[in-house]
Order: structure tokens, then sequence, then C-alpha cells
């Protein structure tokens, strides 16, 4: 879509880690790959209503509910409004995306984020302005725009969005024929990951672990259940290395535990080519045991990260080298 500021896709990839597990971009490909499989309209989203009114369509969102409006991406486009309340620019915009959101019967939602009270979620998208609006669909930022915009002019930059993400996310033709014949069909949530996400929210990762490692028991190539163990795990890892990792492990490069940790708070830090630099080289200085320990951590890394993410690709062609 031309006229717009797009974000830069190196500073989102690792966005749920970055939140501390707010966000999880890798795994809601994942989800939205299978989402496609299967016709749903989704008719109400999680979270808060904005002041204007009650509507499902148009959500006050902190880092603490992030996850689950942004997981409605995979559905529907998401467009995440970074604003704030001291902006007369913002204050200008808010209304005219409000009123867009709700005449819209659920095609998209609006995702309104006060940067005084989430400024991660902006640091996350690497905003420069208020406001800054960026529209999200399967996980992945996709198009954006900085400044107010006259109510005609974002009509047709929705309209243009839906209309490039109508194939895509199975949402939008569904809500829009809800919206002209009456009822949308809302999909049934499968109980087993409703489970395992409630006790991931929870901070429960070992009951969130077994739910998903239950899941591909019985279905083993189920890919979500994939995605979001595989995330799961880096979570729980991740929220007990100390934020001096990677002093430490710079101090002491023949400490392998280190190494790994460091590279567990680069991903968080959003560092991912630093990480991946980091344990392909620790690969280059050991053998044995301790070379295959670090091999499968990075590899671990990189299931984090669509297949196609050029960082993986590119770290996998160097630990390949490192290796023979």
């Amino acid at each position: 879509m031309d006229g717009v500021t797009r974000p830069d896709p190196r500073k989102t990839a690792a966005l749920s880690a970055a939140l501390s597990g707010a966000v999880d971009l890798g795994a809601l490909k994942a989800r939205a790959d299978a989402a496609r499989q299967r016709p749903a309209a989704p008719t109400s989203a999680p979270g808060a209503a904005s002041s204007g009114g009650p509507s499902p369509w148009v959500l006050d969102v902190t880092e603490a509910t992030f996850q689950s409006v942004v997981e409605r991406s995979t559905e529907v486009p998401v467009v995440v409004e970074l604003t704030a309340t001291w902006s007369p620019e913002a204050q200008q915009l808010s209304p005219i995306l409000e009123t867009a959101a709700r005449n819209g019967g659920g095609a998209w939602i609006l995702a309104r984020v006060d940067l005084d009270a989430s400024p991660r979620i902006g640091q996350a998208f690497g905003v420069q302005s208020v406001p800054t609006v960026v529209a999200v669909a399967a996980g992945q930022p996709i198009d954006a725009f900085a400044g107010p915009l006259p109510q005609a002019e974002f009509d047709q930059w929705i309209v243009r969005l839906l209309d490039a993400l109508r194939d895509k996310l199975p949402g939008i033709a569904a809500a829009q024929a809800g919206g002209a014949q009456g009822a949308p069909v809302e999909e049934p949530e499968d109980p087993r990951f409703v489970a395992a996400e409630e006790a991931f929210e929870q901070g429960d990762f070992a009951a969130a672990e077994a739910a998903y490692e239950a899941i591909l028991a019985v279905e083993p190539a189920n890919e979500e259940a994939k995605a979001a163990l595989v995330q799961v795990r880096f979570t729980a890892r991740a929220e007990a290395v100390d934020q001096d990792a990677v002093t430490r492990a710079d101090a002491a490069p023949d400490d392998l535990d280190a190494q790994l940790a460091a590279a567990d708070l680069q991903i968080v830090n959003q560092d991912v080519e630093g990480a991946f630099k980091r344990l392909v080289d620790t690969v280059r200085r050991v053998f044995g045991d301790d070379r295959n320990k670090v091999r499968e951590h990075l590899v671990g890394l990189f299931e984090l990260f669509p297949a196609d993410d050029p960082r993986v690709a590119a770290a996998r062609r160097n630990l390949a080298s490192a290796l023979f």
C-alpha cells in the first residue's frame, strides 16, 4: 500500500519476548495458518471496550491484555492505535478510528494503546511520533501511518487493507456477510487450547507445557500446539534470566551456561542476530557434548521465528559452517 510508513519487521519479530510473553508474533503465524483452513467469523474480542461506549470492536489495550487482542489478527486485521492523551493530533484521529471500527461490523478490530501507560508496546513497534497506527495481520505488522488522517482518507486506507487481506484472513468476509445477513457464526474454541492458554497467561508454565504436550501426544502434527509449546518453554526460561546475563557472558566466554542465558536475554531484547552469532561462535569453540548442547539451544531459538525468516536462514548456514 503506497503512501504509508511501514514498521521495521526486525523490530517486531520478537515482540512477545520484549513484552515478557505478552505477544507471540511467531506462534501467531502458525495459528493463522490453521485459521485459514476453517471458515469462522469473530463476533467479539477480549478486552475492555473503549470509553466511547461498549463495542466488541473498539478496545483499550494494555501490555497485559495485548496478546489476547493481537491473537484476533489471525481472523481479522487488528488496527493498533498508538496514542497519548497529551497529543492533540491523537485526540483528533481517535474518534475517526472509533467510528470506522464500529461501522466495520467486526471486519477489523481497533486496539487502542495509551503509550503513557504501556510504553513498551510503543518501543517494540519503534514508534517515533504520536499518533501512529499499525495494521497487524496474522501476527505481523503489515502497514502503518503516522499522524492524523481525515475520515475519507482513513476509510480508503481501511478498504484497501481489507481488500488485500480478504482471501488471507477468513473472518473479514464472514463478518461482512454476517453484517449483511444478520448473525455471524462464532467458531467454538478448542477447550484444550483454552486451558493451555489460560495456564500460560497465569504464569503456570509447567501446566501450559503439559497441556500442549497432551495435545501433541494425540495430534503429533498439530502445528499450532508445536509453536505454542516452543513459546511456553522459551518464556519460562527467559523469565528466569538475569538482566546482567550478557555482561557476565562477555566476561566469561568459556562459561557455557552463561552464553546460553545471554542468548536468551538477547532474544528478549530483540537482538536476534546477536543471539544467533553468540551461539554460533560458541559452537566453534567447544566440542563433544558441550557443542551438542549449544547447537540444540540454538536450534530451539530458531523455532521461535518463521522458518523463512532471513535471520534464521543466515544463522543456519553459519551453524552448518561451524559444525563442518
